[in-house]
């Protein structure tokens, strides 16, 4: 690995399938129980300075690739981004030795994550003001971070994960599952009726419940085929068990005073709809865009709704530059 004179260490970028800014890198970075993650980051083109940055949390099962498109979205609109491989995720130090397991021990351990992309972020002296966008379990890890003072002027959110979407009938099981898990010595067992492989190896095109953009979709499948080692797939009963008690955690708190936006689409099938709404109505100041019709991932829809997406999102956002 090479060190910059900053003593900052780069990591592997695959700029050939991020389809991202020409400007992309990447670098490590080392959390305070000693894990280490990948943040990956863009300026936009152009001789003008930016306006701000935008820091991007992602989902579970995502990297820092996948965002390369929104990255040129949003230097299309004057902002840097800044995404990361969690914990367990993308190239980030994975939590098990079968490393296609979706694990955490602690869901409040990706606040030591969040921790760690802040201080790079400053190492690198990437453009302030800083945004969040924060999109499914980025949602939540999100949600918390601002609680704890995330250093961000204004927020957005893409299907944020404030509920996991479980079955009435299965919400027992799944939390005696959870309660079991550790007695039994369960806990690192992926949840059953997940798969071992990513969902878009598993699931057509046809049907999916991530996006109506066959371009978009056949794109994820192009970048895990290239670089395997992104790779996750189910999560693990503890996972579950830690997500599902943040999630209540969460809803139990008031929302943080700042400028938000939240989009969820209207044929959701993956987070709990009713808890973003729930979230949203007592959000001073916040607003909630129903997107028809759209899936999870809204910034990885068709071009027109990317569009619309990015458009609201940076208005907002340059209010408070």
């Amino acid at each position: 690995m090479e060190s910059s004179p900053m003593d900052l260490t780069t990591a592997p970028y695959f700029a050939d399938i991020a389809e991202g800014p020409e400007t992309g890198q990447a670098h490590w970075a080392t959390t305070e129980d000693g894990l280490r993650i990948r943040v990956g980051h863009w300026l936009p083109a152009g001789n003008e300075p930016a306006k701000g940055t935008v820091l991007i949390f992602p989902g579970r099962t995502e990297y820092v690739e996948k965002y390369g498109p929104a990255a040129i979205d949003l230097g299309q609109r004057g902002y840097a981004a800044l995404a990361v491989d969690w914990r367990g995720q993308g190239l980030g130090e994975r939590m098990l030795e079968d490393r296609r397991l979706g694990h955490v021990e602690k869901f409040g351990d990706f606040q030591q994550d969040v921790a760690a992309v802040v201080k790079l972020a400053k190492q690198l002296k990437l453009p302030e003001p800083w945004f969040l966008l924060g999109h499914s379990m980025g949602g939540a890890i999100g949600l918390r971070a601002l609680m704890e003072g995330l250093p961000v002027k204004a927020c957005a959110f893409s299907a944020p994960m404030w509920g996991i979407l479980i079955p009435s009938a299965m919400k027992p099981v799944a939390r005696l599952l959870g309660g079991l898990a550790p007695v039994l010595g369960l806990s690192a067992m992926r949840v059953p009726t997940t798969t071992k492989g990513h969902y878009v190896e598993t699931a057509p095109f046809k049907g999916n419940t991530l996006t109506n953009d066959p371009a978009m979709y056949q794109l994820m499948i192009d970048q895990l085929k290239a670089q395997p080692d992104l790779v996750l797939g189910g999560p693990t009963i503890n996972w579950l068990n830690e997500g599902i008690n943040e999630c209540e955690a969460l809803a139990l708190r008031s929302s943080p005073p700042l400028p938000c936006l939240t989009f969820l689409g209207s044929q959701e099938q993956i987070v709990n709809s009713e808890a973003v709404h729930e979230r949203m109505a007592r959000w001073p100041g916040g607003e909630l865009d129903l997107i028809d019709p759209a899936q999870h991932e809204i910034v990885m829809e068709g071009s027109e709704i990317r569009r619309d997406a990015f458009d609201k999102m940076t208005r907002l956002f340059d209010q408070y530059r």
